[in-house]
Formats: structure tokens, C-alpha cells, sequence
């Protein structure tokens, strides 16, 4: 096996510049196209700019912070010191996308001092990738800073230079659940947005967008802004000002308190990152918010293996069966309990039905949801703190046979603790709940919290729930469970100093398709996910939707793309834990493109974007660690295309057999959705190969090793 840390190359402080006239306020990145420059003006306010290509893409942009009590952090600062370095190491994915992943960046430090009573310190370092930019604040300990501090908000701005084609979802503090806009940056109007689509459920504020958040500029220029390494901190929305185009952090707050992010001293924030390429498919090649994280402090984590996966899931949105033991669950109508009718999902023999299919076809692990008590009265009610028992099977499900039975058939049962986002009682089971994974032997949680939080008055997306998702993982890899997190904060790159932080939802999902009143997921919907939400981290998706109309339970809804793209997202959507998520009988009903998801790996060890725009297409290389296999997923929105492969990310003197499932001639993903047409060749590195994409879309390619 291959050392941790390959080719590592530590030439640290290449420079230090102590005295005021050699100070450095530029750094470059290692290929020298991203430049940062810092300064101060004036008034003593500290700025930075950020040129890429020897031109500026964020201009004279200010940092600062306000405080409860004491004055505010923004102004009257002098230069005490700045040093240089650079850092090069290649280090390795447990788990992941590739395993190498490179990290190479040069680092500008600058101690600040306040050249005013109280004369504090504040030290902001930046760290400049070929692939964009990470900084963030620093309170060291001081005598005239101490114990905790409160702040109010942080003025950490982003002055843009162009009226970018804009991607975004609005600022709201509780869900990412929203449809992408494609505006341009002055036309962002997230208030008019949440009373359009009348999101009585959502808090969004201002009139900001939740991050990432992509644009396009006329050049070709693309830029992605997020935050890495979210710890114990307020999660960040970007407030937009149209008419100076410029971007500034928003953070989510609590009507508990007077203040958004409580620390004490002495502490960092999370990284303010800035992904910058000239083209699309470099942003999801982009490692910055995973290397802006610290290294694995967990050591070995090979108890969790990635692993496809079915499971009682799909059935209940689709209205087949519900969560509880009892009573309805009608997507549209959650407040109103329901009648009692029997139609309970997580029974024994449901479960074993999905044991035997997954067995069969190389998937495993099989999700049980709706199997502990609570269900009856989860969601809707102000009193649901303590409902739930994360240890309680319901009668009709025996826990102990279904966990033997998967193990007799090779495949393991992951857990779902569903907490109706009453996290004091998700926090005083875990330990019991965990230790019972642990004695069954699962390895894997899908965790959720619908609703408003509890405690009331917090969000999902403050400084309290921050630390809540953050502690449960952590508390999750002493018991070896890994967590999939559903209702969850954004990914920020944790899962590398963390590796049981396995996959997350974090944006509307495959379930709107079953029934949203809006129609479901638009085919533009996931040609803009892969440029936005996926730059963040692994997804949850739920792919493989195989009877796209469901009439028989729904007919008001549908999924709005090919089975040929269901197929495709395999590939293209990254995650650990990939969900084949229909009922069984619509695999068995079709065989034929069942055996793309038999095959397809779930984790790599390359990946290679062969091409893509933001919001329009995107094909996706992905070899798999442990056979070499590759594995070609495409997708486009609801224009059909043509698209040109070049195989030669292939390995060298290596023939593959080649399986290609495509749209067919009539296909389409609203009039003829199943039409798919399947046929095998052989490829090498010298290959080449052009696919008709349909309406809402998509291919998905198996090279075996011959």
C-alpha cells in the first residue's frame, strides 16, 4: 500500500519579512495566474484584491467584524508583520473521488495590531491555490482580547468586477432545499423569490444566497464561492448588493441571542474560499475546500466501506407504504395524522424482499426507514421533543432476524435516525443508539431532521446546529458509524478531517419528483447541482428511478429525465453510498439497464471531467480503485445535444469491453422517458465516440478490462 503523504515537499517559509520596508502584501499561487494582494487603507481598514490571468476579479473588497460589547474589529490597524510559505504535499482519500489528491498553495500571513485603544491583534492568512483562493481569521491570545467574544456579524466582502452570470439558491437559514435561478448578479432577488414560491417554512432574511454560489463571466472566467472547515461557528449566507455587484457575508443567526457566533479566545474561523478556472469542468476537478481542511484524525477508518444501496424509501414518497406503524403519510398533507390503514414499510418481510434483491446484484446495504416508534406524531407538532426512540423497533420489525439475515446474505443494514429536528432528544439517545449499531454491527446512519429545530428560536444553519451536526459525527466514529446526513448544514470539506462524515442531502432532492406540487426537478436542475452544491462535497442524491411516471401512484408527478440520465447520475453525482432507489419490482421489470447499476463502482481512484457548462451538460471518467474499471456518466437539461468523447484517459495497452446505455431515438424525458437503447464494443485510449443526448438526457459507459 502506498505511503499516507507522497512525494511530500515541505519548503516552508521561503521567505519572512519582519521589518516594515521589506513587508510582502502579494502572494501568488504556485502557477502564478491567482495573485492576491492586501493592504490597508487610509483609516486602517484592511482590504484585499484578487487577480486571475493579470486580471482583477474581486476588486478592493474590506474584512472586518462587529462585537457584542466591545468595539468592532474593522478599522484603525497597522501592519505588524507578514510572512510568506509554500506548502506541497500529495496526501490520500480513505475514500473519495481520487485517492492522491494534491495540495500546493503559497501563504501570505499578516498580523494586524489596532493602532488605537485597545491595541488588539488579529492575524488574516491567505493561502492561494493554482485553482483559487482560501483565507480566514485568526484571534491570537491576547491580553486585550480575552475569554469569550461575541460576534455580531463578520464583514468579509467579495467586490466583483462583472455582472457574472449568477447560479444561485436563496439565503435561507433553514433549508437548501430550493430550485436553482440563473440570473445575472444584479438581478438576484432572493425576498422576491421566497414570496413567489410563498415558502411560509424557510427564513430567508436578506436578500443573500447560500453557498456555493457559481458564476460565469463573459470570458470564460468561473467562480464558485463557499467557506471550508465550518467549526463551531455560524454558517455563512452571501447578502447581495445589486447595484455595486458586490457580495457580503451574511451569518446565520438565533432568536436566542443578541450575538451569532459565540467563541472564545483564542480561536480561527472557517475558511472564505473562492474557486477560480477558466472553464467549467476544472471547477468539480477543484480539491480547495477539502486541502483547506486539517488532516484524517480518525486513522483508520476502513470499517466503513462505500457500498450501493436500496431500501424502504422511495415506497413511502411514492404513498405505496408509510414511515409509521398505523397511519397515512401524504407528502402534501404531513400535519394532518391520517387514518390508521396497516400499509407500514419497515416490516420484516419488506426488508428480506430487499436483502434478497440486493444479494443478487452486487448492491450492499439496504436502508430500513420508518422502523423505530415515533412516526405517529413526528412532524407538525409543537410537542414532538422526546417522541422518538432510536432504539425501539416497531412489532412488525424484528431487528434482530433482518440484521441476521442480511449477514447471511452478505449485506449489511444501515440505520435511519429520523430526529424531527428535536436535537436535545437526538442528543441525549445517541450513545444508546450508536452502541446498538455497534453491537448489530452497522456501519452506516442516515440521519435527518425535518422540521423547525428545537430548541425553538435556533436554525438549521447557526452556530447551534453547527456544532450539533459536527458533535454527532464526531461521537458517531467512537461507535465506527459513519454518517449520512439528511436536513443537514453544508458540506465544508470536513469529511477529510473526518472520514466518517461519509455523505450529506443539503439541496432539493430526488424525492420533489414523487410530489412537489411544482411539477418536481426541473432537467436544468442537475446540470447546475454539479457545478454548485457537488463543489461542496459527496450528495445523497438517490438516483435510479426506473418507472419514471409512476401513474399508478402518482399521476400529478414524475421524474423529468431519461432512464438513460438515472443510469448516468451513478457517475456523475459523486457520493460513497449511492442509492438504487425504486421499488424491486421496477429493477426486475428491467434487466437490462439494471446491470449498469450492478456494475458501477462507488469509489475511485481517478476522476477525470471530460467536458461541461454550468447548468447545460456535463460528462464525468471515474475508475474504480478496486477492479480499474472506468465508468462514463453524461447528463444534459432539457436541450438535446450531441456530445464528442475522447477516450484517452483510458490506461495505456489496455483494451476494455464497453457497454453503452443511451437515449434512444425518440427519447425524451417528459414524452418517451424509458426509450434507452443498450449495445456493446470495445474501446482503447485511441477511441473515440459521439452520443445524441435526448431532452433531459443522458449515457452512461462500463469499460471492463479485457
Amino acid at each position: 500500500m502506498k505511503a499516507f503523504l507522497l512525494n511530500i515537499t515541505l519548503a516552508l517559509l521561503l521567505f519572512s519579512c519582519s521589518t516594515k520596508d521589506e513587508r510582502v502584501t502579494e502572494i501568488a499561487s504556485p502557477n502564478e495566474k491567482v495573485v492576491v494582494d492586501f493592504n490597508i487603507n487610509k483609516q486602517g481598514r484592511p482590504f484585499y484584491l484578487v487577480k486571475f490571468n493579470n486580471q482583477t476579479v474581486v476588486d478592493t473588497s474590506y474584512l472586518g467584524f462587529e462585537f457584542k460589547d466591545v468595539p468592532a474589529f474593522h478599522k484603525n490597524f497597522i501592519i505588524k508583520n507578514t510572512s510568506t510559505s509554500t506548502f506541497n504535499e500529495t496526501w490520500q482519500m480513505p475514500w473519495g473521488e481520487q485517492l492522491d489528491v494534491v495540495n500546493n498553495y503559497n501563504e501570505l500571513r499578516i498580523e494586524l495590531q489596532e493602532k488605537t485603544t485597545p491595541e488588539r491583534f488579529l492575524n488574516i492568512v491567505f493561502k492561494v491555490y493554482d485553482d483559487g483562493i482560501g483565507f480566514r481569521y485568526e484571534f491570537p491570545e491576547q491580553a486585550r482580547l480575552r475569554g469569550e467574544v461575541f460576534i455580531t456579524e463578520e464583514h468579509t466582502e467579495f467586490n466583483l468586477t462583472e455582472d457574472y452570470k449568477t447560479f444561485w439558491i436563496p439565503g435561507d437559514w433553514d433549508i437548501y432545499e430550493h430550485l436553482y435561478n440563473t440570473t445575472n448578479l444584479s438581478e438576484i432577488d432572493a425576498l422576491q423569490y421566497a414570496n413567489h414560491k410563498n415558502l411560509a417554512q424557510t427564513y430567508i432574511p436578506e436578500n443573500a444566497v447560500n453557498t456555493p454560489v457559481t458564476m460565469v463571466g463573459k470570458d470564460g472566467i468561473h467562480l464558485s464561492f463557499h467557506e471550508a472547515a465550518l467549526v463551531d461557528y455560524s454558517g455563512m449566507t452571501l447578502k447581495v448588493d445589486t447595484e455595486n455587484l458586490n457580495l457580503k457575508s451574511n451569518l446565520v443567526g438565533s432568536k436566542n441571542t443578541d450575538y451569532k457566533v459565540k467563541r472564545s479566545m483564542p480561536f480561527n474561523t472557517p475558511w472564505r474560499t473562492i474557486q477560480i478556472t477558466d472553464n467549467a469542468p476544472d471547477l468539480i476537478e477543484s480539491k480547495l475546500i477539502v486541502n483547506l481542511n486539517e488532516p484524517n484524525k480518525l486513522g483508520n477508518v476502513s470499517w466503513f466501506k462505500p457500498m450501493k444501496y436500496t431500501g424502504v424509501w422511495w415506497e413511502m414518497h411514492l404513498g405505496k407504504s408509510s414511515w409509521d406503524y398505523g397511519m397515512t403519510q401524504d407528502m402534501s398533507t404531513w400535519t394532518d395524522g391520517g387514518k390508521s390503514h396497516g400499509r407500514h414499510g419497515a416490516t420484516t418481510e419488506n426488508v428480506k424482499n430487499f436483502i434478497d434483491f440486493s444479494a443478487k446484484n452486487n448492491i450492499g446495504g439496504v436502508l430500513v426507514e420508518g422502523w423505530n416508534t415515533g412516526w405517529e406524531h413526528w412532524i407538525g407538532f409543537e410537542d414532538r421533543e422526546g417522541v422518538f426512540d432510536f432504539v425501539t423497533p416497531y412489532p412488525d420489525y424484528d431487528i434482530d432476524e433482518v440484521v441476521r439475515y442480511g449477514k447471511e446474505k452478505g449485506v449489511s443494514i444501515i440505520m435511519h435516525h429520523e430526529t424531527s429536528a428535536a436535537t436535545e432528544t437526538y442528543t441525549k439517545q445517541q450513545d444508546t443508539a450508536y452502541a446498538l449499531m455497534q453491537k448489530y454491527g452497522m456501519h452506516a446512519v442516515k440521519s435527518g431532521y425535518v422540521g423547525k429545530i428545537l430548541p425553538k428560536g435556533e436554525y438549521h444553519h447557526g452556530q447551534y446546529m453547527v456544532n450539533h451536526y459536527n458533535n454527532a459525527a464526531i461521537k458517531a466514529a467512537k461507535y465506527e458509524v459513519a454518517v449520512n446526513a439528511h436536513e443537514p448544514i453544508k458540506a465544508t470539506g470536513l469529511r477529510r478531517t473526518y472520514p466518517n462524515i461519509i455523505s450529506r442531502e443539503g439541496l432539493r432532492g430526488q424525492e420533489f419528483n414523487a410530489w412537489s406540487s411544482d411539477g418536481g426537478n426541473p432537467p436544468e436542475h442537475l446540470p447546475i447541482v454539479a457545478f454548485t452544491r457537488m463543489l461542496s462535497g459527496p450528495i445523497d442524491f438517490t438516483p435510479g428511478i426506473f418507472n419514471i411516471k409512476f401513474d399508478e401512484y402518482k399521476k400529478d408527478n414524475q421524474v423529468n429525465t431519461t432512464i438513460a440520465q438515472q443510469l448516468a447520475l451513478y457517475v456523475v453525482i459523486y457520493s460513497p453510498v449511492q442509492m438504487a432507489a425504486d421499488l424491486v419490482e421496477h429493477y426486475e421489470a428491467n434487466p437490462k439497464p439494471l446491470q449498469f447499476i450492478r456494475d458501477v463502482g462507488v469509489d475511485w481512484d481517478k476522476s477525470v471531467v471530460l467536458n461541461g457548462e454550468v447548468g447545460d451538460y456535463v460528462t464525468i471518467a471515474r475508475k474504480e480503485r478496486e477492479t480499474g474499471n472506468w465508468f462514463v456518466g453524461g447528463i444534459t437539461d432539457e436541450n438535446a445535444r450531441s456530445l464528442k468523447l475522447d477516450f484517452s484517459f483510458l490506461d495505456e495497452d489496455q483494451s476494455y469491453e464497453a457497454i453503452i446505455y443511451k437515449d434512444g431515438e425518440n427519447a425524451h424525458w417528459n414524452n418517451n422517458p424509458l426509450d434507452i437503447e443498450i449495445e456493446k464494443t470495445e474501446f482503447d485510449k485511441t477511441s473515440q465516440l459521439t452520443l445524441k443526448l435526448a431532452e433531459g438526457g443522458g449515457f452512461a459507459i462500463s469499460l471492463k478490462k479485457k
